[in-house]
């Protein structure tokens, strides 16, 4: 797979090309804060996707979906129009119904964004779940990644 095909895992970690798009700055051109949660939820899509753990097939097998139930934000320096970015995205812990996730966006190799993401596994009725072996399995090529000793991870 390749980075415009939605990314790839290499050193247990996803890795995510982007470019940066009128869309996503402001007047002046620099990168608007939200803009970082977009581009962050995208690669989490897309780290998913090359786990064979598509968001639609979770949600219209077993009834489950991943939802943000926290995340810190550091904002270290700008991106702006036209910049080529890449989101790196690792495991940092698996717990019982959650996943602590570390994502830092690059320009380059300056690091611009850097972000502590817990995932929570629900239910349909919105409920936490518990981690099916399946899923925990799909996310061996993270194990041991640069972010397993990040927030405590394991």
């Amino acid at each position: 797979m390749t980075m415009a095909d939605g990314g790839v895992i290499a050193a247990g970690e996803h890795r995510l090309a982007l470019r940066v798009y009128y869309e996503d700055t402001d007047a002046v051109g620099v990168v608007y804060h939200a803009s970082y949660l977009r581009f962050a939820e995208r690669a989490r899509t897309e780290m998913m996707r090359c786990l064979g753990l598509e968001h639609s097939s979770l949600r219209a097998g077993p009834g489950l979906a991943f939802t943000v139930r926290r995340c810190v934000v550091d904002y270290l320096a700008p991106a702006r129009l036209d910049d080529h970015l890449e989101v790196r995205t690792g495991l940092a812990r698996i717990g019982g119904a959650s996943l602590d996730l570390e994502q830092r966006i690059f320009r380059d190799d300056r690091l611009l964004v850097r972000m502590e993401v817990r995932l929570a596994l629900i239910s349909s009725t919105l409920r936490a779940v518990r981690l099916p072996q399946a899923l925990i399995e799909a996310l061996a090529p993270l194990r041991n990644g640069p972010a397993s000793n990040f927030m405590g991870g394991s």
